[in-house]
């Protein structure tokens, strides 16, 4: 995350023109970190550390090779990034480059999915198999979008600017979509074999928070984006016991969940309803709502009828999933199974999860079956110890 803010703000200065030179200088300086430290240990402020290193290391590139005077002051024009003597590094500057950066990239130039995608990387630190997962697509694929979004930026000669309230307004949803893709990478990872990355969770929800401090951003939907996040974060300590396996929904100690940022939910939610509007992040945050309130009677109806507006608004085979888990709560496990049957998802883990999770009542081999399977198909580390850990248990009730 350090390494995706400093490249922000080296990105503010340069201009994404010269993308290439903050990422390297960056990259220089993490390195440095890794050689340094090795030896003299971690120092008391690692960051600040960092930031000092990054701050020298490019004065001295502008210095000895006179990249400044021999490629970019000539051309410099109004509204280009300022002399490098007024560079500075600090958590306003971070901030507001951060910011800057992720509306900048959502340039209409390239498609929504190639802006989101340079946001992801560029900001957010994702690598390409993380971005892949974001999107349910192939690294090549990936790889192939960023490389030609990155061309089309330097070939209209693209600059950090500030930008209209038109502008600002038209870009508002990708930002808030790149942002909802960060925090779900930090909530279920798919990567590193970590099944959660508080991390990155925090830093979603720093994002967006900052966006309801401005009128322009402050809407509807990022107050609902927000609530969701909040909801979410609420049960992160919950979610994984003492050896890092997950721990399902209906295990968990609600003693762990945070109450406060449950509240800050309700708050936004609240905040998210003054208007007509309904979005995919009201939906969500409505169900993640309904997901931290004590059982009451037809709580999983309002999630079920949640789910119904959700698939027709935004479908995925993750919410088609989720639907029918909820639409076992409803209706029963027998019918959830032809429900969910019915979505064919024959190459998802996650599709064999839930089938191996409804059987598990009434016919345990076939419930072996499919968590065999989804083992087969999953790369999470974690996710297979989960698994496997329940075969045994399902075992064990047969006296296997």
């Amino acid at each position: 995350m350090e390494y995706a803010k400093m490249t922000a703000v080296l990105c503010r200065h340069f201009g994404l023109k010269h993308l290439e030179v903050a990422e390297d200088i960056a990259s220089d300086t993490f390195l440095k970190a890794s050689e340094h430290w090795a030896i003299n240990g971690i120092p008391k402020n690692p960051t600040a550390w960092l930031y000092t290193v990054a701050k020298n290391k490019a004065r001295d590139y502008f210095k000895h090779r006179a990249v400044f005077e021999t490629k970019i002051k000539d051309n410099l024009k109004p509204g280009d990034p300022e002399p490098f003597n007024k560079f500075e590094f600090g958590d306003q500057m971070i901030s507001d480059s951060q910011l800057a950066m992720i509306f900048a990239v959502c340039n209409p130039d390239n498609s929504k999915e190639s802006q989101i995608c340079l946001a992801l990387q560029i900001l957010c630190g994702f690598s390409l198999e993380e971005i892949g997962n974001a999107f349910l697509t192939k690294k090549e694929t990936i790889k192939k979008r960023l490389l030609r979004a990155r061309k089309n930026l330097r070939n209209n000669d693209f600059q950090i600017q500030t930008l209209s309230k038109t502008a600002i307004k038209s870009r508002l949803n990708t930002v808030l979509k790149t942002l909802y893709l960060l925090f779900n990478e930090g909530y279920f990872s798919k990567t590193n074999n970590k099944p959660i990355r508080k991390e990155l969770c925090s830093e979603a929800i720093r994002l967006t928070l900052l966006l309801t401090d401005n009128a322009l951003t402050n809407t509807p939907e990022t107050n609902a984006l927000l609530s969701l996040m909040c909801f979410q974060s609420s049960r992160l300590e919950a979610r994984i016991n003492d050896k890092g396996e997950s721990i399902l929904f209906e295990e968990q100690n609600r003693e762990l969940w945070d109450k406060a940022l449950i509240e800050r939910g309700n708050y936004y939610l609240i905040n998210a309803t003054n208007s007509n509007e309904t979005s995919k992040y009201h939906l969500e945050a409505g169900i993640a709502y309904w997901h931290t309130t004590p059982a009451v009677e037809n709580k999983w109806k309002h999630i079920l009828n949640l789910y119904n507006q959700l698939v027709l608004i935004d479908y995925s085979p993750i919410t088609a999933l989720n639907r029918t888990f909820a639409f076992a709560k409803v209706y029963g496990h027998e019918k959830a199974i032809t429900e969910a049957k019915s979505l064919s998802l024959i190459h998802s883990n996650y599709y064999h999860e839930l089938l191996g999770f409804l059987y598990a009542e009434k016919n345990v081999d076939k419930a072996i079956v499919h968590y065999n399977r989804a083992i087969d198909l999953t790369k999470s580390k974690v996710e297979k110890q989960t698994l496997t850990k329940e075969i045994k248990r399902l075992k064990k009730s047969k006296g296997q």
